[in-house]
């Protein structure tokens, strides 16, 4: 930015602070269907541009429902949560993510061609505190580090294309919380978020939580005490719960991560441990489906078709009529366009700083010690990415591994990209074998559920058998990896 625009830029920010500040103070005497018409002409009058008149008369309509699940969530926030943390934390993600940053991402992604992402994920280090059963994370070892300073250039890098948000993945992120406090203080322009296992989460680290304002957390959890524990460790729910304590008693928002699988589905999507952690504080769940990653991945612990059915409804309903945001990265695919990876919507840089286009595929062909940010974007695995996005016309298959694995192993065989799995480099060919069952077996599931939406759907690819391979029976993946 020129000086003219700095200034200008300093100005908006400044105004829309001042204005989400004003509404934060009358949701305290107000009721909050005024503060909601409030905040959605407020966002209105500074970038109209973002959104359609359509989706702004929309919103309207669900800021005048009194009795609606979202009046209630707007409560909950603007009651519940730190006047300062709300306002900063909303500034860099709303304002310079979701409106400045969104419009400066778009002018980017046309101009130079390529995928610009709304949010990077970071791992600072592939060190953890636990060894939880099948995470990814746990294959990395504990050797790999990115500096400070390689993390400070990757954000300045990432907000002069109009990437405005940072995902702290791991490894356990807290184990490098002084850097990234330090991160969260200099880049004030940035929203902040860490996906932690919450056994290092203290009253220290809350009140820098709420110092810096841009920074908030996710605590994984595997459901209640006897699935959570089983998978992490006995004696890990206890911590974790301690950990919600502390956090909501200093009025700090945070959220749930999520992994759902075969054997803890049941507990991790049930009505009871969604109100406990409503309850407890939690404002915003993801669930993950369990990715089958790594050589040592357990395929038992995929969900079957009728289990991930059940949390495509169940996701849907939680989301309808309870006080809390849920999204499922793997169900919600037709709200975001099917696959984000690949600098779409994020990428992914591990603590030994190779790009991966998506937190669970581990394989690349660029690293930022020798690239920056735009060159990472336009080497040939995102750029593979870039062009074959959405991987299925049916974003209930949206991935290029698990629904798509045939797909996965063209991109990564015609790109060159190689594994980066730091204990055991695995094949796209291995990968292939693991998902193709699972991909079989849920499409017919997928394409039914689709076609609901979306009548007279016919799967392009096999508009006959729902018994082949999650593309055709004969395709060239097919023939070069039979079992």
């Amino acid at each position: 930015m020129n000086a003219a625009e700095k200034i200008a830029h300093a100005a908006e920010r400044k105004a829309f602070e001042a204005m989400l500040d004003s509404l934060i103070r009358k949701s305290q005497t107000k009721d909050v269907c005024t503060v909601a018409n409030d905040f959605v002409n407020m966002v209105q009058k500074i970038h109209s541009s973002v959104w359609t008149p359509e989706t702004f008369e929309m919103l309207h309509q669900i800021a005048n429902a009194p009795d609606s699940k979202w009046a209630h969530y707007a409560e909950r926030l603007l009651r519940e949560c730190d006047p300062y943390l709300l306002r900063t934390f909303l500034t860099a993600a709303a304002y310079e993510g979701g409106f400045r940053g969104f419009q400066q991402a778009r002018a980017n992604s046309e101009k130079y061609d390529c995928n610009i992402p709304w949010i990077v994920l970071m791992d600072p280090t592939s060190a953890c505190n636990m060894r939880c059963a099948g995470c990814w994370a746990a294959e990395y070892g504990h050797k790999q580090n990115l500096t400070f300073e390689e993390m400070d250039r990757v954000l300045t890098e990432g907000a002069e294309l109009g990437t405005h948000a940072c995902l702290f993945t791991g490894g356990e992120p807290l184990m490098r919380k002084a850097d990234i406090f330090r991160l969260c203080e200099k880049h004030r322009d940035i929203a902040f978020h860490a996906f932690t296992n919450g056994t290092l989460i203290d009253q220290v680290f809350c009140d820098e939580l709420k110092r810096v304002g841009n920074f908030i957390v996710s605590v994984s959890i595997e459901g209640f005490e006897e699935a959570t524990d089983d998978r992490r460790g006995q004696g890990t729910y206890q911590k974790v719960i301690q950990a919600m304590a502390i956090l909501k008693k200093k009025h700090l928002p945070f959220g749930l991560s999520c992994c759902y699988t075969s054997q803890n589905l049941d507990s991790i999507s049930s009505y009871d441990f969604i109100d406990q952690m409503v309850e407890w504080g939690a404002k915003f769940v993801w669930y993950f489906h369990y990715m089958p990653v790594g050589n040592d991945a357990v395929s038992a612990l995929l969900p079957n078709p009728e289990q991930r059915e059940f949390m495509y409804h169940r996701i849907r309903d939680i989301r309808a009529t309870k006080p809390i945001f849920a999204m499922d990265f793997q169900n919600d695919g037709e709200y975001v366009g099917g696959c984000i990876a690949g600098g779409r919507r994020y990428l992914h840089i591990n603590a030994n700083g190779d790009c991966d286009p998506c937190v669970f595929i581990h394989y690349s062909n660029a690293n930022i010690h020798d690239q920056s940010i735009l060159e990472i974007l336009h080497s040939p695995l995102f750029m593979a990415y870039h062009n074959g996005q959405p991987f299925n016309k049916n974003h209930l298959r949206p991935c290029p591994m698990l629904e798509n694995p045939q797909i996965l192993g063209d991109m990564v065989r015609r790109s060159g990209a190689h594994s980066t799995d730091m204990q055991q480099p695995e094949s796209p060919e291995d990968v292939f074998r693991r998902c193709r069952p699972y991909a079989t077996s849920w499409m017919p599931t997928a394409d039914r559920l689709w076609a609901e939406k979306h009548p007279g759907y016919v799967d392009p690819e096999n508009p006959e058998s729902a018994n082949s391979c999650a593309s055709c029976a004969s395709c060239a993946a097919c023939s070069a990896h039979q079992e």
